[in-house]
């Protein structure tokens, strides 16, 4: 009988609520971002509340795909980070159970939801996104609420300016209007001054009517031609009582969905498929068209093409013109008038002009339909990109939150930022790359997932082996060994020592150390040249003994009760393997760098700093034996330490 582990269960339990969390809390964000974007076509427009949720429960829909990874990748940093905090993934290792076997159970449940998020990729969003993208449309054909403010022009009326000085207690009346009626034809707008007025609005919502008291209409009648009565032909009225209708509609009309089906974010893969293929053959049917047309041109006026008669049928072939001897174009023009010159160039220039316009625009025509090709090419490709992205996310998230050991929300959300920033540069980069035809459509949609998936994977691989990949020290220690700067040995008095020093065996050690110390600066007295540098360096295999036989003397002296012997031990340096003091084994390919000049030349310079340092920590590693050993034997004095000799 089939039954789920408790371990299983477990890691679900901690994971669902943190991945149900996380994931409204990033859809709640990119849903701000969407407001934010489009926050001036939705204020000022008197839309209902039915309206608003609608268009953001489809707009919600459409911003699955962006905050589904993030919070995958959230709710792992955030489920591992609490478990290393709290020590339960240490017990759980220590048990016996492997990070791998810990990730199993998450990594099932997120392939459900990879599935998931695939046919939501090809049934849902794709409706989704028609509905909202036709209610954004529809809203942005709805004209705005009239809220017409006191001492400013409003020109949201098309075909009017309207100024209102002051406006009534209840905003009913209106008092000093200046009407432009600038909707007329000429150029000269109508004015229309009056104490006071009332606007308000048709029952169908179609027309504003404006009844005006005590006011001057004011006209240019100028039309652009000479009347019997003169050129300066003007109007103006006084009226007590006036009323004007103006065309305004305050209806909410909502656009067909047709029209956005049809375009790619409305299509399934199926669909997507179609369009390709359809409008991939026109672009092949066009282009072969052009083909044959550029092959049939004359060709110095000979035809590039005749028909044969052959099965009583014409086929169009290739026509062989062959020439005698060379054709002299410039003793031909030359022959000519210069009228007849110019006559000729100007007819070449003409026809050469009107071939290459005619051609430009095919191949406009052919560059829109290659955009759609390519348009079509990329939500294709999208449809699964996320699933790919939802298992990336958490093959990061995880590992990561295993290794900082950080639970919570602080450390997480900055990390979870700085990947889904990265992520989002990345994937923006390629699809750019990708619509532009820049790169070929696969390449720039997978190029985040292709640096991503190796990142995750290796972050697993550092994980499964509690690799110290986040360690700060070991970081430093790199970038020390790096920089050639001296690390310092810290050491102190042990409160419980199992094995006592023995101050024979630590004398002994130490002369032995002197003696090897002597060895290595004999060999090397003075610089080495260029081309030894290069060739063989310092040897590496003594090198090594001294790094082993320092590091062994000073983790035996690090058992004395004298605090002198701990701070003489301390004083030993550390000796780094770098490779700038051996740069390779074999000598002909220091040969072969000694000869590429340019190249060698910054190896040596570098080398022979980092060598002369270690040659310095050398003689200084062997006066602190004689030090020592002078401790040891009871010789030891202050002079010692700024005379060395």
């Amino acid at each position: 009988m089939f039954r789920i582990k408790k371990l299983y269960i477990f890691m679900l339990k901690t994971f669902l609520p943190l991945f149900m969390m996380t994931f409204f809390i990033c859809l709640f964000i990119v849903m701000m971002q969407f407001l934010w974007k489009y926050i001036d076509e939705l204020v000022g427009k008197g839309l209902s509340i039915d309206v608003v949720a609608e268009l953001f429960f489809y707009a919600a829909l459409s911003m699955v795909p962006l905050a589904l990874p993030l919070s995958i990748l959230l709710a792992s940093l955030m489920t591992f980070g609490n478990l290393g905090e709290h020590v339960e993934l240490t017990a759980m290792k220590s048990s016996g159970i492997s990070l791998t076997k810990v990730m199993s159970p998450l990594f099932v449940f997120l392939c459900f939801v990879a599935v998931g998020a695939f046919f939501f990729q090809n049934n849902v969003l794709p409706q989704s996104q028609v509905k909202m993208w036709t209610l954004m449309f529809s809203l942005r054909q709805k004209s705005p609420t009239l809220d017409i403010p006191e001492g400013t022009v409003y020109t949201q009326i098309p075909g009017y300016n309207l100024y209102v000085k002051r406006k009534g207690k209840n905003n009913d009346m209106l008092y000093n209007l200046l009407i432009y009626d600038v909707a007329t034809a000429g150029g000269y707008p109508r004015i229309v001054a009056a104490d006071s007025g009332r606007l308000s609005m048709t029952p169908d919502k179609k027309h504003l009517v404006l009844n005006l008291y005590k006011g001057n209409w004011y006209e240019d009648m100028k039309n652009g031609a000479t009347s019997n009565m003169g050129d300066n032909l003007y109007r103006r009225e006084t009226f007590h009582d006036k009323e004007i209708l103006i065309p305004y509609d305050d209806n909410f009309t909502r656009m067909d969905d047709d029209a956005m089906r049809s375009q790619y974010v409305g299509k399934n893969i199926t669909e997507l498929r179609q369009t390709i293929d359809s409008v991939g053959l026109h672009v092949d049917s066009v282009a072969a068209t052009i083909s044959q047309e550029l092959r049939s041109m004359p060709v110095c006026g000979a035809p590039a093409q005749i028909f044969e008669q052959k099965d009583g049928k014409n086929l169009r072939v290739l026509n062989k013109v062959t020439l005698n001897k060379a054709v002299d174009f410039d003793s031909i023009m030359e022959s000519l008038t210069a009228s007849s010159r110019y006559m000729v160039i100007e007819q070449a220039m003409s026809s050469a002009m009107n071939q290459k316009q005619d051609f430009e625009f095919r191949g406009y025509t052919l560059a829109d339909d290659n955009f759609i090709i390519r348009r079509h090419e990329i939500e294709l490709q999208k449809k699964f990109t996320l699933s790919l992205a939802c298992i990336i996310f958490f093959l990061i998230g995880a590992p990561l939150g295993a290794i900082i050991r950080k639970g919570g929300l602080g450390t997480p959300i900055v990390i979870s930022v700085v990947c889904f920033i990265i992520y989002y540069i990345i994937d923006n980069m390629g699809y750019k790359l990708a619509r532009d035809g820049r790169w070929i459509v696969w390449q720039g949609i997978w190029l985040s997932s292709a640096i991503l998936l190796p990142l995750g994977v290796f972050l697993t691989h550092k994980a499964v082996n509690d690799s110290a990949v986040f360690n700060p020290d070991a970081w430093m220690n790199f970038l020390r060994r790096v920089a050639g700067v001296q690390q310092v040995r810290k050491l102190a008095i042990k409160e419980v020592i199992i094995n006592d020093m023995d101050t024979d065996k630590a004398v002994e050690m130490a002369n032995d150390l002197k003696t090897l110390y002597q060895i290595f600066l004999d060999k090397y007295p003075v610089r080495q040249t260029y081309i030894e540098y290069l060739k063989y360096g310092f040897d590496k295999k003594m090198l090594r003994q001294l790094t082993s036989d320092t590091d062994a003397l000073v983790e035996y002296l690090s058992n004395s009760r004298e605090q002198m012997v701990i701070n003489k031990a301390m004083d030993y340096p550390i000796f780094r393997q770098l490779l700038t003091y051996h740069v390779t084994n074999y000598p002909k390919v220091g040969i072969a760098l000694a000869i590429g000049f340019p190249i060698g030349l910054p190896l040596y310079l570098i080398g022979i700093r980092h060598q002369k340092a270690l040659l310095n920590d050398v003689q200084h590693a062997l006066n602190v034996s004689n030090q020592l050993i002078a401790i040891f034997n009871g010789e030891y004095t202050r002079e010692m330490e700024y005379n060395p000799a």
